[in-house]
């Protein structure tokens, strides 16, 4: 079994625990060890990284462009090869691993070229002979914390535009998902980023995660992640002074309305509520749907989903992979269980053979939005649905919620669709799509409980990753 170690200042560093990457297609079948860092790593690594800032903050653009065009150009290369890796630690279909991984490249390529694009501006004072300079400038060493649902596309999001404005980078991914981001970490190495730019520390949240964000040598965090651990984070962070940046939970819905396509809205309700297993932060687990089209929606929609094959991931065939692992299984299952105790018809839902850990996607139907099952995330292969009057009610159901990250609508209205783009309550709203799916070049999260701090991908990350230096120049 081979052993996987923690990066640190640019060498490999073995730790004194590892934990075995399990695949949830099949517990039997073992990835590797990968090391269990401890608060000392984060030393470590905070040490490193803080010695190698002045040389990476101070280095030409062409320098981080080059490191990080050849990483996301090897990425591409081998994403056959990384798209395997991720769906047997994460779950994910062949298919949607061999996408994310492609996702990461483009990621690594787009922010080359911003760490070309970095400007400024310089502007005449109101004081007569005076020159203002207005430079972006690193905000220095970066913690970044990283979930298991995206174990390469979220590492890739964060590092790639942290090393592009200059940062210096610890990341530590989900215990449950360390492959790919042990890649990462492997192939910045081998394109020359400089020793203790990039350092990866392996470990728990309890340990690892708690030690960065208390460490008064990084400067900043960037965490996705559950609400309760995010709100814990905002709180230490504000009061040691620290640069926050949070993504957590959704709730997300699809409103459908009478008058929508009816197959666009089966099959955008699909694709978001259970595509990835339903294991994303902008999958749809509120249906709200008119009265008008309910009943003809609700048969359309469970024909499709008694269709889906859910099993190995592996298998070219399958359109489901399992959940992530044993205990999120279960939590999953108890939703089921409160669904139906609350008064929802439960189609599907149920654990399956198997030596991995799958479940039949769930439809709860007769759901009301006051439902508890409607209100709290599940990240699993669960959606409610919940009839609506019309576009007025199924507006303010879709806004009754303390998330705000991905909205979607079903619908042939020029009108309804631009009222809703104009008054949902959310970060991202797709319209005749699913409300998971969003592209690399542009901003990325959401409002109320769902996000924290400035958005992610795109040019908006330099929001978070550079910090603003104002200089009065006079002759």
């Amino acid at each position: 079994m081979q052993n996987y170690d923690n990066l640190i200042g640019g060498k490999w560093v073995a730790e004194a625990e590892a934990m075995p990457n399990i695949n949830p297609s099949n517990t039997n079948d073992i990835l590797g060890n990968y090391a269990r860092g401890d608060a000392a790593s984060v030393d470590a690594a905070v040490e490193a990284a803080r010695a190698a800032l002045p040389g990476w903050a101070g280095a030409t653009p062409q320098l981080r462009h080059d490191v990080l065009e050849a990483t996301g150009a090897t990425i591409m290369a081998r994403k056959d090869e990384l798209g395997r890796l991720l769906s047997r630690e994460e779950g994910k279909t062949l298919a949607e691993g061999i996408g994310e991984v492609t996702r990461a490249a483009q990621l690594f390529k787009f922010f080359a070229g911003e760490a070309l694009r970095l400007g400024g501006e310089v502007l005449p004072s109101v004081r007569p002979g005076v020159e203002v300079m207005i430079e972006r400038e690193p905000v220095g060493v970066v913690g970044l914390i990283t979930p298991w649902n995206f174990p390469i596309a979220i590492p890739a999001w964060k590092a790639a535009p942290a090393l592009a404005y200059g940062n210096c980078v610890i990341l530590k991914p989900a215990e449950l998902t360390p492959g790919c981001a042990w890649e990462i970490a492997n192939i910045l190495k081998e394109s020359g980023c400089p020793d203790g730019v990039f350092n990866l520390v392996m470990g728990s949240g309890r340990t690892v995660g708690a030690q960065m964000v208390a460490h008064p040598g990084i400067d900043a965090i960037s965490f996705t992640g559950s609400v309760a651990t995010g709100r814990q984070i905002a709180v230490q962070c504000a009061e040691n002074g620290k640069k926050v940046q949070l993504e957590m939970g959704g709730k997300n819905p699809m409103v459908v309305l009478d008058d929508a396509d009816l197959d666009v809205a089966v099959g955008a309700s699909l694709n978001g509520a259970f595509f990835s297993t339903g294991q994303r932060c902008t999958a749809s687990s509120r249906l709200i749907v008119t009265a008008g089209i309910h009943d003809a929606f609700v048969e359309k929609l469970s024909a499709e989903v008694a269709k889906l094959k859910v099993g190995d991931a592996l298998d070219p065939e399958t359109q489901i992979g399992p959940v992530v692992d044993e205990r999120q299984l279960q939590q999953n299952l108890s939703y089921v269980d409160l669904a139906r105790s609350e008064g929802c018809e439960v189609i599907g839902g149920e654990a399956m053979d198997g030596q991995g850990f799958f479940q039949r996607p769930a439809l709860f139907v007769h759901a009301t939005n006051d439902m508890r099952s409607s209100r709290e995330e599940i990240f699993g292969p669960c959606a409610s649905v919940i009839r609506v009057a019309d576009y007025d009610e199924a507006l303010a159901v879709a806004n009754d919620t303390e998330f705000g990250l991905s909205a979607g609508i079903c619908t042939t209205s020029l009108k309804h669709a631009s009222h809703f783009r104009r008054h949902i309550q959310a970060g991202m709203v797709m319209v005749n799509l699913p409300t998971a799916g969003v592209d690399y070049h542009v901003p990325f999260g959401g409002r109320k409980g769902s996000s924290y701090g400035a958005k992610e991908q795109g040019t908006y990350a330099r929001e978070f990753y550079t910090q603003i230096k104002t200089s009065y120049i006079a002759p």
